[in-house]
């Protein structure tokens, strides 16, 4: 399995608004096992993102996906930047394999 963590930073008042475009653009995204968008309680306008795939060559799939990329597109002009980001290799947990 493979697993990202990061942190997105959106324009100030843009948090919910970004939210919103990247959980309407996660339907079915072939080899994704999990995939949470959280608000950061540390800071106003940041969201963290959780995500564990079948293999990291699928995860990279994705980005090509046409949900995906229109996600992209919409939520490019609402991101101011990126904070931490970790891939990791889950072991397995609650609603995994």
């Amino acid at each position: 399995m493979y697993g990202l963590i990061g942190k997105m930073i959106a324009t100030p008042g843009k948090r919910e608004e970004l939210a919103q475009i990247l959980l309407d653009g996660i339907a079915g995204m072939p080899g994704c096992l999990s995939y949470v968008v959280a608000l950061a309680d540390e800071q106003d306008d940041a969201l963290w993102i959780t995500e564990v795939w079948e293999s990291r060559e699928l995860h990279q799939a994705s980005l090509e996906l046409e949900s995906v990329q229109a996600a992209i597109a919409a939520g490019r002009p609402l991101i101011v930047g990126f904070g931490e980001r970790f891939e990791t290799q889950p072991l397995g947990g609650q609603g995994l394999p």
